[in-house]
């Protein structure tokens, strides 16, 4: 990995708030997703994501999700299953004018409902929106 593409890892990883040795857990993975994001996530974690299947307690959760993947409640409850205390959950959403597109209010009403809040988005992905949620009682 060139140096260029070595600050591109961690500048990806670092806008999410990760650094080296920290562990994400990705939950919505499907052939849509963006592969360079993940590729320079992984390379700023220095490790793979872990899978749906994993049952570490985690630093942080990427949860892809379409509007059509069903109840995002349940999927923001079942992305605290593995976080650990002080983690965040960063939900990617289509951006507008994409197949899949999830309105911000959709994401402003089920957060609350599954105790989180949004505090920010970061631009990661081209295709992409990435919006941070944390856990109410850890403002």
């Amino acid at each position: 990995m060139s140096e260029a593409e070595a600050a591109t890892a961690v500048n990806v990883a670092g806008k999410l708030g990760f650094k080296n040795g920290d562990l994400v857990q990705e939950l919505g993975y499907d052939d849509d997703v963006d592969f360079e994001f993940r590729e320079e996530l992984e390379d700023g974690l220095g490790s793979e994501v872990l899978t749906e299947d994993d049952q570490d307690v985690v630093d942080g959760v990427i949860l892809w999700w379409r509007s059509g993947d069903g109840d995002l409640v349940d999927a923001l409850v079942d992305a605290l299953t593995s976080l650990g205390a002080g983690g965040v959950v960063w939900l990617l959403t289509p951006k507008s004018g994409r197949p899949g597109y999830v309105p911000p209010a959709d994401v402003q009403e089920a957060a609350p409902t599954a105790g989180l809040h949004s505090t920010s988005s970061a631009g990661v992905s081209r295709e992409w929106s990435a919006t941070r949620l944390v856990s109410r009682r850890k403002q």
